[in-house]
């Protein structure tokens, strides 16, 4: 059963910025693909970035482009979410998640807050 650990969330004025992390356990075989998404209030779940890591391949949301940046640790099976020039709608609850034999695992969700 794979397991995802969120960590790095918290309460930040615009324009700062917040490191999530996210480690993976309890797998046998290497993860195809790991990522986040988020929620806002009364919104539905929306991707913000992606990573294959097995190559390194990312892929961002358009409204976090340019300001968010995701990497991989192959060797700890985590990955991290880099957010600056943070931006009030950037709030809401970030959900790490892997794609594994052909499944999605999520994590518990982090809150980030952005303070105008």
């Amino acid at each position: 059963q794979v397991r995802l650990v969120e960590s790095g969330g918290g309460l930040v004025q615009a324009g700062g910025s917040l490191r999530l992390s996210c480690a993976a356990s309890g797998t046998a075989f290497s993860i195809d693909r790991m990522g986040w998404h988020r929620q806002a209030a009364g919104n539905q779940r929306e991707l913000v970035a992606t990573i294959t890591l097995t190559t390194g391949s990312t892929n961002y949301a358009d409204s976090v482009k340019g300001r968010f940046t995701i990497a991989r640790d192959n060797a700890k099976n985590t990955i991290a979410l880099q957010m600056n020039s943070l931006k009030p709608e950037d709030t809401a609850v970030y959900y790490c998640y892997a794609y594994y034999r052909f499944r999605n695992y999520w994590g518990q969700g982090t809150q980030v807050t952005v303070s105008s």
